[in-house]
């Protein structure tokens, strides 16, 4: 450990429930914890989530609406314009396609589905067209919708929020000072620009971080401390899963005990705040995915972007194990 810090989990998790704020030091050393404390990380960091969350988890679904053509250059992203990755390439989905995937959300138990879009940023034609299908996906289904369509002006998501798109996702990723290495073509500032600009439409905002990306252990902890100055509400914690003809490829920094203390401690920092394992979980969790539900309250669940899930069966059986229960209405 770098920290000389000793922390009483199970003590420190009682005093956030009585509103006291962690502090960077102690956030670090939770990530920094020897793995023999993990056990005792993850019953303190339940301890928070159970006042917030009960034994609920809540299930995400995302429909990829538009893949590959983005001209950003995103080093984890297979769908960027410098990736070489074998990915479909499409423009938007028609509004069929888009209410085919509102009722497949449904099926897999999901109560939020997730619509995004590859791209810098939505036309106003592809904006419409998100537009309809959530218009009509809010009339006939008792699902929270999400959308994540790129940066976003002050108009665009005003219309997003009058059509009733409750949450509107836009990853931080990374640490400020870690984005110029994992991205070129927009800047750190511009993604809170847009988180800013879905919160003052009136959507809830959500953004999380894709942890694994060469970022040190303190700039993780900035990433967490970040994303509670900025309020999000919805915090997705991806793991990154370094596909073949990324920049990124072939880069492994982490083992499931980091990923472990690493969603324990975003618990510990944003503690009323939905956590997400997200991307990557399967590859990176591996056998202890599990475990991960006591910090979190939250899964994608099947395939993600361009990678493939776990069946879902999987996951119902994995909350199911664990004594947890599926919230399937997200609202």
């Amino acid at each position: 450990m770098s920290t000389q810090l000793t922390v009483n989990y199970r003590e420190l998790a009682d005093k956030i429930l009585q509103g006291y704020e962690l502090s960077r030091e102690e956030a670090l050393a939770i990530l920094e914890a020897p793995d023999a404390d993990l056990l005792d990380i993850l019953h303190a960091a339940y301890q928070i989530r159970k006042h917030y969350y009960g034994n609920k988890v809540k299930l995400n679904m995302i429909i990829n609406a538009k893949s590959g053509l983005c001209p950003e250059d995103c080093g984890y992203c297979s769908q960027s314009i410098v990736s070489d990755a074998p990915v479909e390439k499409y423009t938007l989905l028609n509004k069929d396609s888009i209410l085919a995937g509102a009722q497949e959300a449904i099926n897999r138990k999901a109560g939020t589905y997730c619509i995004v879009m590859s791209g810098r940023r939505p036309t106003d034609a592809e904006l419409d067209g998100v537009v309809e299908a959530v218009k009509e996906i809010r009339e006939n289904t008792s699902l929270k919708i999400c959308a994540c369509l790129g940066f976003l002006t002050e108009q665009h998501a005003q219309k997003l929020a009058a059509s009733g798109v409750h949450r509107y996702n836009h990853n931080l990723n990374t640490s400020k000072e870690n984005y110029d290495k994992i991205c070129s073509t927009h800047t750190y500032e511009d993604r809170v620009d847009t988180v800013q600009n879905a919160k003052a439409s009136g959507m809830s905002p959500c953004s999380g971080a894709i942890i694994g990306m060469g970022e040190s252990h303190q700039e993780l902890v900035a990433i967490a401390y970040s994303l509670r100055a900025l309020d999000a509400d919805s915090i997705p914690v991806n793991f990154l899963n370094a596909i073949d003809g990324t920049p990124l490829e072939g880069v492994q920094h982490l083992n499931p005990r980091h990923c472990l203390k690493a969603v324990a401690m975003f618990r510990f920092v944003n503690p009323a705040k939905e956590i997400r394992l997200s991307g990557g979980r399967e590859i990176n969790l591996r056998s202890l995915q599990a475990l991960g539900l006591y910090a979190a309250n939250s899964i994608f669940v099947g395939d993600y972007l361009t990678t493939q899930g776990q069946e879902p069966t999987s996951d119902w059986k994995m909350i199911e194990d664990l004594g947890f229960e599926i919230e399937e209405c997200a609202l």
